[in-house]
């Protein structure tokens, strides 16, 4: 084991806190590792929506490349911002065991506002839109940047408040009192997971990697992103999906909304935890497409189009 594995990461402080996470188990099993930081066009441009990027996997385009040039042996993700197919040649090497799902409204201490009018902020279609259709009175304007970056943006603001990732905030400490948890809000796909990506020809780091893959989590996630591939969405239509061991079974939540929150087309589901699941998240998806999903995703691409020109 004298070979360092390099851990390529963005250079926020949530993504170096994930592959600092990743080093530390790495290294727990004997295996000497390096961080290398990298800055993303994600993180450089914040003055524009991600959707007006054009390109999924905004977060994670340059990791892709500097593991395809032999820059970093390995990439650490939130497994929400990955497309769910992967560059050619490279392969989900481990699923790191799950965080918390939630959504979560961080706020200033007064909640009058979810009564009357109102102004929330996100830099994602899937809360916009969900938050519209449980709040239409409301006014949802963007927000982008870091988390630290985010949470400061609010604070100077007159914002009643803005949506995180439980997870995300509780991971760099940064959870603050003033805070609602959304249970009604159906997270992104693999929200509160972090995924390993390794090039499928690097067998000693595929090897080293698999070591700390959770299954349960690499299950539920599989099915999610499998709904959110079914539906083609990619990482920044208004899709939510979450799958969850309960008992004896896994239970799924799906959704797709307009961009503007007032349709939504739900499924729910439930299999036995030892039957296949192979085709369980497709079959979501199929339902949901069947029931006026695919009108509807048409009308989503054609919205997100018009913005780009």
């Amino acid at each position: 084991m004298s070979k360092a594995i390099r851990i390529g990461t963005r250079d926020s402080e949530l993504a170096l806190w994930q592959a600092h996470t990743v080093q530390e188990k790495l290294e727990a099993l004997g295996y000497k590792t390096e961080i290398v930081a990298v800055k993303s066009a994600g993180d450089v441009v914040l003055d524009v929506p991600l959707y007006e990027f054009g390109i999924t996997g905004i977060f994670t385009k340059i990791l892709d490349v500097a593991m395809i040039k032999n820059e970093v042996d390995i990439a650490v993700h939130s497994m929400k911002d990955v497309p769910t197919s992967l560059p050619k040649g490279m392969v989900q090497g481990a699923v790191l065991e799950r965080a918390n799902t939630n959504d979560i409204l961080v706020h200033k201490g007064n909640l009058d506002f979810l009564n009357t009018t109102g102004t929330i902020a996100t830099g994602s279609l899937r809360r916009q839109a969900q938050w519209l259709n449980r709040y239409p009175e409301h006014t949802v304007t963007g927000l982008r940047g870091n988390v630290n970056t985010r949470l400061r943006k609010l604070d100077e603001s007159n914002w009643g408040g803005a949506i995180f990732a439980q997870a995300g905030l509780h991971r760099i400490n940064l959870l603050p009192e003033n805070h609602l948890k959304l249970d009604w809000m159906i997270p992104a796909p693999a929200q509160g997971a972090m995924v390993i990506a390794v090039m499928e020809e690097n067998e000693y780091c595929r090897e080293a990697v698999a070591k700390l893959n959770h299954k349960e989590t690499e299950i539920c996630t599989y099915i999610e992103r499998q709904f959110l591939k079914t539906l083609e969405g990619g990482c920044t239509a208004p899709i939510g999906a979450l799958a969850q061991y309960q008992n004896d079974s896994i239970v799924f939540e799906g959704t797709l909304l307009s961009i503007n929150g007032k349709q939504k087309i739900d499924s729910k589901k439930i299999i036995p935890i030892d039957s296949d699941y192979s085709k369980f998240g497709e079959e979501c998806a199929e339902e949901v497409l069947n029931n006026g999903g695919k009108a509807l995703m048409e009308e989503i691409r054609k919205a997100l189009n018009k913005k780009e020109q």
